[in-house]
């Protein structure tokens, strides 16, 4: 079961799933997700879909649990705050339940904003963070942060079978086009003609991991024996900055927008860059594809959208 399998990253590992001959049931409420995504599998004889939200108990029958359902973007997370927090909280209980009761081995999509504006860099996974609790990024930051307590005390108290993936940066096919990350606003803006909004001075650095490479460390993780649970950083180590990245989508797109400097929003990480040698040494994982390349594809899925 994928929950949140018709977002981004989840329609790629149900995708992935179908391929390797599983039966996959995805589970999605569709509140920042889109049946687009999943268009070329609804017809698979493995592939279910259910609509449904995770924040109520859920009664099937699964072997394994990709739990990504949450809102990721700062658009949809912020949007309606309480609700990202319950799904973090309540949906995570949910699953955890689920997974007790079926004995499935149960993976959480983490993240790298359970760091928060980290002090350490790069960040490795004993790092505890820098998180404003209060702040208007907190629902998802502190939201995951309570969700991986909620796994590792599942474990502690009932011997679950878990694995805490912390997810950087992740780009590719199927984000959507208005969902407020940085590599879909700045290929959306060039290709419409429009300023890239940069904020900041633009010297704020992300590293940016290709969806497929993303999809790679997941699954490798999940195909751990009982005694690996995480956390794991699964992310691209190289970093690039803000400015670095809109030149990069200007050249590959030919666009002849300029750039346009806002003001930094409130609690942005000024660098945020994995350290991965656990995902190295436990998964044998690290990413391939070079940002280049990733992007070119990324910008290909763009310009074939239909105009909305």
């Amino acid at each position: 079961m994928v929950t949140g399998g018709a977002g981004f990253i989840g329609s790629h590992i149900s995708e992935r799933l179908l391929d390797q001959g599983h039966e996959v049931l995805v589970v999605d409420n569709f509140y920042s997700s889109s049946r687009r995504n999943l268009v070329h599998l609804i017809d698979h004889p493995n592939f279910e879909l259910m609509r449904h939200d995770v924040t109520f108990p859920l009664y099937v029958e699964v072997d394994e649990i990709y739990h990504l359902a949450c809102p990721a973007s700062p658009i949809y997370y912020q949007r309606d705050p309480v609700q990202t927090t319950k799904t973090s909280v309540h949906g995570s209980i949910n699953m955890l339940g689920l997974a007790k009761r079926t004995g499935a081995k149960i993976l959480l999509s983490s993240t790298s904003e359970v760091y928060g504006d980290p002090q350490v860099h790069p960040q490795t996974e004993d790092y505890w963070g820098n998180v404003n609790p209060i702040g208007i990024r907190s629902c998802y930051d502190e939201g995951k942060r309570c969700a991986e307590t909620l796994f590792f005390d599942y474990r502690r108290q009932h011997d679950l079978g878990i694995k805490v993936a912390r997810i950087f940066n992740t780009y590719g096919p199927r984000m959507q086009p208005n969902d407020g990350r940085v590599v879909s606003n700045f290929i959306v803006q060039a290709l419409a003609g429009d300023p890239i909004t940069i904020y900041g001075d633009g010297s704020q650095t992300r590293s940016f991991c290709f969806v497929d490479d993303m999809v790679d460390g997941l699954m490798g993780l999940m195909a751990t024996d009982h005694d690996v649970t995480g956390p794991i950083n699964i992310g691209n180590p190289v970093e690039f900055t803000m400015l670095e990245l809109a030149e990069l989508v200007l050249e590959l797109t030919g666009s002849a927008s300029q750039i346009e400097h806002r003001p930094l929003p409130q609690d942005d990480p000024t660098r945020r860059r994995p350290d991965i040698t656990r995902a190295r040494d436990t998964l044998g994982w690290e990413p391939r594809a070079q940002l280049r390349d990733g992007l070119e594809r990324t910008i290909e899925y763009f310009t074939a959208l239909p105009a909305s």
